[in-house]
């Protein structure tokens, strides 16, 4: 490259990286704790237990678990039913004061009994904060937009410091680090190094990350397209003012999806579904196909099948991006390896930041000849200080 082009990429890597290297590292010290949320839970007696019982004892019906649960909050309404997908012994159903209550209530019911297990609290928790920093800084859709936007600024930074990287490294051998030359180019070296070795996994966090920050507008289209048409034969209708049978709603969805399982129940009224409809969403049975949903829309009153389809491309796209960002699809090795390329990237964003604040070198060196240049290298991922 030349000198001039050097010194675009150099502006690009250095002004993206600076933007959104705090907030980056905001993302890589709350995501750490989010990838062990399960454990952590378990550790601080927050988790929520089933009393062991034989493999082949019989489930209780759907329509027994939402009984306990309105026995408990006999003025709220139902809004979701769930399930974690490596745990069918619990039910855990969401209870508002109207279908769209954010001041929702969680209920864990035991699968096979219909008793009620606890309330799983989480707004307020240690995970509850990591959650709400990591995902939307407390402030709603704004806030997963502005930092998708830092995930899009973090992209840029990723592909102009791979740019850079040859150029600037050419002379040095890989994962060479020069410590006789002061501690301000061993660190700039460290940083380079771990910058390109965590590369792989910081573009494929950072892009997935982004997208998932674009979940609440891809619901909504989704709702206003393909939803719209699913229940379009009932617009005008009144609401349902007696529900059936969830049970039986139940049997009738895993009947027309054999070989699938129940990811979650929306009731009516609630967004992933109508006000005359329980949306209930099969998931597969394996690794990649647990995490991606099929809506089967039964009618509310009469637990008929109305309408069933495949999610939409964008929306596959999200689901398949989630467990990708935290590391879910791989078990205990993958999360261990996903936790130390977070702390990696801590590193590599933290010490880019200290070679910004450090950089102090005076304005004729920093417009030194490009064989200045290459032989001191710039900073991947974070930012390039003195070295441009």
């Amino acid at each position: 490259m030349t000198p001039i082009t050097v010194r675009r990429w150099a502006w690009v890597h250095k002004w993206s990286s600076l933007v959104c290297t705090v907030f980056m590292l905001l993302l890589c010290v709350t995501g750490l704790p989010l990838i062990y949320h399960h454990e952590i839970d378990h550790l601080l007696g927050n988790a929520i237990e089933a009393p062991a019982m034989p493999a082949d004892t019989p489930r209780a019906s759907l329509d027994d678990v939402i009984a306990a649960g309105k026995a408990l909050y006999p003025n709220k309404v139902a809004m979701y039913l769930s399930q974690e997908p490596d745990d069918a012994s619990i039910w855990y159903l969401t209870m508002g004061d109207h279908p769209t209550d954010e001041a929702f209530k969680s209920v864990a019911v035991d699968a096979r009994t219909a008793k009620v297990l606890g309330e799983p609290s989480f707004e307020g928790s240690f995970l509850g904060v990591m959650f709400h920093l990591h995902v939307d800084l407390y402030a709603g859709l704004w806030g997963k937009l502005f930092l998708g936007f830092m995930g899009l600024l973090l992209v840029i930074a990723i592909i102009s410091g791979v740019v850079l990287y040859a150029p600037f490294m050419r002379k040095l051998e890989f994962g060479e680090v020069r410590r006789e030359r002061g501690p301000r180019v061993k660190w700039l070296d460290l940083h380079n190094m771990l910058g390109i070795v965590t590369l792989t996994w910081a573009f494929v966090v950072g892009a997935t990350g982004m997208i998932n920050t674009w979940a609440d507008l891809m619901l909504k289209y989704w709702q206003a397209t393909e939803m719209a048409e699913m229940v379009a034969p009932y617009k005008g209708m009144p609401a349902p003012t007696r529900l059936g049978s969830m049970q039986k709603s139940l049997e009738n969805a895993v009947a027309a999806e054999p070989g699938m399982k129940i990811g979650f129940v929306a009731f009516p009224g609630t967004p992933f579904t109508s006000p005359h409809h329980y949306g209930i969403f099969m998931r597969g049975d394996e690794a990649l196909t647990s995490r991606l949903y099929k809506p089967v829309l039964i009618d509310a009153q009469t637990t008929e099948i109305t309408d069933r389809r495949n999610l939409p491309w964008y929306l596959t796209g999200l689901l398949i991006s989630q467990p990708l960002h935290f590391g879910d699809y791989g078990g205990a090795w993958m999360q261990f390896l996903w936790a130390a390329l977070d702390v990696i990237t801590i590193f590599v964003l933290g010490s880019g930041l200290y070679l910004w604040l450090k950089r102090g070198a005076p304005a004729p060196a920093r417009a030194a000849a490009p064989a200045r240049i290459e032989e001191q290298g710039t900073p991947v991922l974070a930012t390039e200080g003195e070295a441009r």
